[in-house]
Parts: C-alpha cells; sequence; structure tokens
C-alpha cells in the first residue's frame, strides 16, 4: 500500500473522448472542492487493485463491457463514495472499503458505478450543464438588465433567483441518472447471479449516516435522491430476485477482508487498528492490519514477526512477501528485501507494482551490479503500466547511476510528462535525451515525440498569455 499522484494530477490510462476532456477536469474539480487537502491523493497496492478488478468483472460482462477497459482508483479519502470520470474510471474512496461490511455491498456500489458508465451519463451530463447554464445566461441577462434600468436590487434578486433555479435544474437532472443507476446495478447484479442484498444493505448503511449526522432531508437540494427513496424503490425488485438469498463467494469474502484490513492498518491511527484488530485475533486479516500498525510504530520486530506467521500459512503468497519487503526496506533492510520481492515477483510476474519495488529495492541497493537487473525490471514495469510515475524516477535513477545520461533524461521527461509536469521541463530533457541516443533508434523517436509535444503546450501557453 503506498501513495502515488496527488488527484489533482490524475491522467486517464487511456485518452479521453474529445469534449469529454474537459468535464472529466469540471468533475474532478467538484470532488476536489469536497474533499480535504491530506486526502487528495491516490493509493497503490497490488492486491486491492487486483481484487477491484476480480470482483467486478461478473458485473462487466453483464453489462457488455469488456473488463480490462475499466480502471480503478483508489482514493485516499475517509468519506464514503465512489465515482466515475473520463468514461470508463471508476475511483473508489478508502472510507468506502473500511465502510462495507462484505464483499457484496462493494459489488454493489460497482455495480452501481457501471450503471453510469453505461447509461453514458457523463457523455450526457452536457445536457444537464446546457440546460443549467441556459436558465443561468438568461438570468443574468435580465438582472442586468434591471441593473442597468436602476433597479440594483431587483437586479441582485433576479440573479441570485436564476442562479437557485439553475442550481436546482442542474441537481434535478443528476437525481435522475442516479436513479437509473440504482435499477441498472440491481440489473447488473441479477444477470451476474450476484445477491443484491449486499446493495440494499449498503443502501441502509448511508441512511443510517443520514440520521446519524443530520443530513439535509430536502430532495432539491440533493445531487441523489433521498436514501430511503432509493431503498423503497430497490427492496421489492431486488427481493423478487431468484439468487437474493445466494451467500457471498467465501474466497472473495475472505480476499475483501483481507483488503480492508489492510487499509486499516495503512489509513487508521495504530490504536484504533489495534481495537479492531486486538493480538488475540489471528485471522490473516487481522495479522495484516496489526503488521502495518506495528509498522507505522515503528516496531518492525512486531511487525516482522505477525508477517511471518502469515508467511508460515500462505508461503506462496506474493502479496504478503511483498508487505515484508515493504516493512524491511522501509526500517533501512534493504540487503534482505530484495530476496523476498524477488520470490514475490517470480509468483507474480504481472504485477507491475510488485515488481517496482524490486526495481526500488535494487536502485537502493547501491550495488552497481544491481543496476542491469533494475533497468529490466523497471522497463518491464512500464511496458504494462506506462503511468506508474515511481517506476519512471527509478528507472531514471537506474539510468543516471548506470551512467546514461540521455535515457536517464528521457525518463524523466515521460515521468514529466505522464504527471503533467512543466512542459519546459519535458522539453528540456527530451532534448537532452535526443543528443544522446542513436538518432532514428525507438529511444530517440520517442524523446523527439515529447519534446514535439511540449513545444505544442509551450506555443498554446503563449497565445493565451498574448490573448
Amino acid at each position: 500500500m503506498r501513495l502515488a499522484l496527488p488527484l489533482l494530477l490524475f491522467r486517464p490510462r487511456r485518452p479521453l473522448a474529445r469534449g469529454a476532456a474537459w468535464l472529466a477536469t469540471l468533475l474532478a474539480l467538484l470532488v476536489l472542492a469536497s474533499l480535504p487537502a491530506r486526502a487528495q491523493s491516490l493509493l497503490r497496492d497490488a492486491e486491492t487493485e487486483r481484487f477491484l478488478h476480480d470482483v467486478s468483472r461478473p458485473i462487466f460482462e453483464a453489462a457488455g463491457l469488456k473488463p480490462r477497459a475499466v480502471d480503478f482508483y483508489l482514493v485516499g479519502d475517509p468519506s464514503i463514495n465512489a465515482f466515475v470520470t473520463g468514461g470508463q474510471n471508476i475511483f473508489v474512496h478508502s472510507g468506502l472499503i473500511l465502510a462495507a461490511d462484505n464483499v457484496d455491498q462493494l459489488v454493489g456500489v460497482i455495480a452501481h458505478e457501471t450503471g453510469h458508465i453505461t447509461g453514458g451519463h457523463l457523455v450526457r451530463f452536457d445536457d444537464g450543464i446546457k440546460g443549467a447554464r441556459n436558465i443561468s445566461i438568461l438570468s443574468m441577462l435580465a438582472g442586468v438588465a434591471a441593473m442597468v434600468a436602476g433597479a440594483g436590487d431587483a437586479g441582485v434578486a433576479i440573479l441570485s433567483a436564476g442562479q437557485s433555479a439553475a442550481q436546482g435544474n442542474f441537481l434535478a437532472y443528476s437525481r435522475v441518472q442516479e436513479a437509473a443507476a440504482d435499477q441498472a446495478g440491481a440489473d447488473f447484479l441479477d444477470r451476474a447471479g450476484i445477491s443484491g442484498e449486499g446493495y440494499l444493505g449498503f443502501f441502509r448503511k448511508l441512511q443510517e449516516q443520514e440520521f446519524r449526522y443530520g443530513y439535509t432531508m430536502d430532495a432539491y437540494a440533493r445531487s441523489h435522491p433521498l436514501t430511503g427513496d432509493r431503498i423503497a424503490k430497490l427492496e421489492e425488485r431486488v427481493k423478487a430476485s431468484p439468487v437474493y438469498a445466494k451467500p457471498a463467494d467465501p474466497a472473495l469474502q475472505e480476499r475483501f477482508l483481507r483488503i480492508k484490513a489492510k487499509l486499516a492498518g495503512y489509513v487508521n491511527d495504530p490504536g484504533l487498528t489495534f481495537q479492531q484488530y486486538p493480538p488475540s485475533d489471528t485471522s490473516p486479516a487481522a495479522r495484516l492490519a496489526r503488521t502495518y500498525a506495528y509498522h507505522k510504530q515503528a516496531n518492525r520486530e512486531k511487525a516482522v514477526a505477525e508477517i511471518d506467521a502469515l508467511l508460515a500459512v500462505y508461503p506462496d503468497d506474493p502479496y504478503v512477501l511483498e508487505i515484508k519487503a515493504q516493512v524491511l526496506m522501509e526500517s533501512g533492510d534493504v540487503i534482505n528485501a530484495i530476496p523476498t520481492l524477488r520470490r514475490a515477483v517470480a509468483l507474480a510476474p504481472a504485477e507491475p507494482l510488485i515488481a517496482t519495488t524490486l526495481g526500488h529495492a535494487l536502485v537502493a541497493s547501491e550495488n552497481a551490479a544491481d543496476l542491469p537487473e533494475a533497468i529490466a525490471i523497471l522497463r518491464r514495469v512500464i511496458a504494462l503500466d506506462d503511468e506508474n510515475p515511481f517506476a519512471w524516477y527509478q528507472l531514471g535513477m537506474a539510468y543516471s547511476r548506470s551512467g546514461d545520461e540521455p535515457r536517464a533524461a528521457l525518463a524523466t521527461a515521460e515521468r514529466l510528462s505522464m504527471s503533467q509536469g512543466n512542459a519546459r521541463d519535458i522539453a528540456q530533457s527530451a532534448q537532452v535525451a535526443m543528443r544522446g541516443l542513436p538518432q532514428g533508434t525507438p529511444d530517440w523517436i520517442r524523446a523527439q515525440d515529447l519534446l514535439l509535444i511540449a513545444q505544442e503546450t509551450l506555443k498554446t501557453q503563449q497565445g493565451r498569455r498574448r490573448g
């Protein structure tokens, strides 16, 4: 479990359709406006990301989507929320996973978000914006006209009323989409043969939150329908499903408890973790949570003892091996972390995040003999996950320490480009790479592409400043 890009620097893993880019930015800004600054980051964890894809596959197939075409992002935020942006990118807040009681509740939320994707709500969202914008523009013109005529108070009142009407129009449009996604989610669960009991259970959990914290019950001022109304509209349909009484898959439930415990240990205060997962609890989930809690207390001995107890039962679990290596590395024992990570990578060769950690360890060992292996591993990582800034950074370090400054500069340009860095810095790094790389090679051509893109960005920025 580790931090990745700040959410403000989010860029979808696939290019957005024309016209949707501005919408993704708008939605991200709207979401960010409600998030505390400390929470505006993405978390990366190989086991969690694999789990989210695995539990979602039946839902996506039932919805007619290609599972590999949908990306998940784990947002480090305690609120109970999930949302979709950029077409097929699902963001899940850490608070949602921690609040869910079982895997079916989480799958129900994913089914709902899938309803937004298949309903084309991000594309059709423009209709709602357009309607609100038209009302807002008309009210603004009328208000300004009244002010020019000398009726200042009346003009302000018209403007205020128009803005309120525009907001109400947009929120009403949003509520219609949420209700449609609710029904679509129930349909996908049915087709996938998954009980909707967890789906209803999660809505009831939201309703309890509303009652507990006194959330507004004014339906007009909400972007979502009232939770009680949502439950009422879903309950009869969900309970009539032939799979309603079907229990959750026990293997998936065990995996869910593991990722929930890892997340709790990572984000919560150790004291709270020990209350939720006391030493008397020797389940795999509890041991994982306590490993992170002890590690946060800098108690390496107890953290390693917890993870070793797990490895005694699951010696070939790459995710447990990865955690042990993380504890060793972050405690300063890079040398002993490397063989543990090599074994984890051998057991899970398709997990780029685990391989990234091995590449990092090899670079951090400061042993020149480890650099060729680090470069080979990190190049394989970016072939699988080129939107991994940490992998690009480590690859640049490995090239630099090997004396290959042109490729180090290319890795820097790639990292800055994927994280929307300064165009001038990207151009300078790309130029350094081109000067040192053999002309016409794939790396030289890639550096040239990055340079041209950066130069176009700079021209656009200069044009805006002149305007």
